[in-house]
């Protein structure tokens, strides 16, 4: 009798870890459906681009309807990239075209640096740009009276760091 019970007893030692291995896949297998699920799909992105291009022309049209040719702005921009590429940076503008760039101090400084941004039209194609090219986040801030952008954030991919750029304008004066 005392070789059937030692059976048994090894039998139950044996089937206990059958039972606990059954135990955790059975577990795990009501949390597969959660897992396994199809991601929800992203919001359609198109009316915001649609609202962001309508806001970039309202905005460029009240900038055209100015003719302000004559203008000075400091600019500057925040992103990964050298501090001579940061600013701030203050850009005269005679006859629409890029007459200086200094630094805060006066100084002249690199002025590829800030080719893209050295005027108003190239700030608004900067904007267009990023609608263009579907990024990921963009926010623009417009001067309610001439219509030029104050403050543009863009994030060209949210998957990606460190190519985030944020661009400020700010104390844009008429010149003569």
């Amino acid at each position: 009798m005392s070789n059937s019970y030692d059976l048994i007893i090894s039998l139950s030692y044996m089937r206990l870890p059958i039972f606990i291995s059954a135990g955790l896949l059975l577990t795990l297998s009501l949390n597969a459906p959660v897992v396994s699920q199809t991601p929800i799909p992203a919001p359609q992105t198109r009316p915001i681009a649609n609202s962001q291009l309508n806001q970039l022309n309202i905005n460029r049209q009240l900038w055209k309807k100015q003719n302000i040719r004559n203008y000075r702005y400091k600019f500057s921009r925040s992103c990964f990239c050298a501090p001579k590429a940061s600013g701030p940076v203050v850009v005269k503008v005679r006859q629409g075209r890029t007459t200086s760039m200094t630094d805060a101090a006066g100084k002249p400084i690199e002025r590829e640096l800030f080719q893209q941004y050295d005027t108003i039209p190239k700030l608004f194609n900067v904007i267009e740009d990023a609608i263009a090219k579907k990024a990921s986040s963009l926010t623009v801030q417009y001067d309610p009276k001439f219509g030029y952008p104050t403050q543009i954030n863009i994030d060209y991919n949210s998957q990606m760091a460190d190519e985030e750029l944020y661009l400020t304008i700010e104390g844009l004066q008429k010149i003569r």
